[in-house]
């Protein structure tokens, strides 16, 4: 990461302060990595080459009301959206977030509830996630303001909710549910989302865990209890990932020169290094509990190129 000069943001919201590393932290790390980080139930961004976290965000400081922090305990997901400029995060605790890095305020967060696993942001800029307990789907109306608490919300049955990704080259939302791959079209209703099934398909093993574009291919990343797959969008077939082991948490890739990275638990489902492919440590820091690990860069399959 290139040297800059440290500036402190303090911004508030919602009575609390949170107090923001500038966005120049991000902007000039060549390899950074966004985590689901259990220990202190925040999302951090790490450079790997200087292996120390650059940038953190904690609910109880920056927007989230205090009634409603419980909804963030145990990140599940993160992702960098919107052109790599924000995360969308889940929690097990429930709650579903978008953060603007620049300034780590939360533009929007809602509750799904029923252990909530991962999110993906639609064409307009509403959000589906996933749920396990209860097994479905939630769609959000989303808008600016933080936390509405009458705005609209939808629910969609599917099994093991663990897993959503946009494409946005075929216009699907996919989702592995426990053993089936399952396309949903969208209603592209900005006020009243839906999600209407279009088709699905048999997958091998049972509790499909992971779902997450391979960079630059029209491909997904899928993991279940015994293996790592790619599931091509076009052919609708899988092929092994043999170098990766079984029970991967996360897995994600980028352009030439960087690995792919998975995360392994070490102790129930969390560890505190990220691996690459072949299982070579890719970052590591004593303490954390991470559940999930993913480059931060722009996302090419759900997104437009801009």
């Amino acid at each position: 990461m290139n040297k800059f000069i440290a500036v402190v943001l303090i911004l508030f919201f919602g009575g609390k302060m949170c107090i923001a590393s500038p966005d120049t932290a991000v902007n000039n790390c060549q390899r950074c990595i966004v985590l689901a980080e259990q220990a202190e139930h925040r999302v951090v961004i790490a450079d790997v080459s200087s292996g120390k976290i650059i940038w953190e965000w904690k609910p109880a400081l920056c927007g989230v009301q205090p009634e409603h922090v419980k909804w963030f305990n145990n990140p599940s997901e993160v992702k960098a959206v919107n052109n790599g400029k924000y995360i969308l995060t889940t929690a097990s605790g429930g709650g579903v977030a978008l953060i603007r890095i620049a300034d780590k305020k939360t533009v929007f967060y809602g509750y799904a509830g029923g252990n909530t696993h991962s999110a993906a942001i639609l064409p307009d800029g509403n959000i589906v996630s996933a749920s396990s307990t209860g097994n479905y789907l939630m769609v959000f109306k989303t808008d600016t303001t933080g936390y509405n608490a009458n705005g609209y919300t939808k629910k969609i049955q599917v099994a093991f909710g663990h897993n959503v990704v946009w494409d946005a080259a075929r216009q699907r939302l996919w989702t592995a549910a426990m053993d089936s791959m399952i396309a949903y079209r969208y209603n592209n209703d900005r006020q009243a989302p839906d999600l209407l099934r279009d088709t699905s398909m048999l997958l091998p093993g049972t509790e499909a865990h992971d779902l997450y574009p391979v960079y630059g291919e029209n491909s997904l990343w899928l993991t279940n209890t015994t293996h790592v797959y790619r599931f091509d969008v076009n052919t609708r077939k899988l092929s092994p990932a043999p170098t990766i082991q079984a029970n991967i948490k996360s897995v994600s890739s980028g352009p030439a020169g960087f690995p792919v990275i998975v995360c392994k638990p070490k102790v129930s489902w969390w560890t505190d290094e990220v691996l690459d492919a072949q299982g070579k440590r890719v970052f590591m820091q004593a303490g954390l509990k991470i559940y999930k690990a993913r480059w931060v860069l722009p996302d090419l399959f759900s997104e437009p190129v801009r």
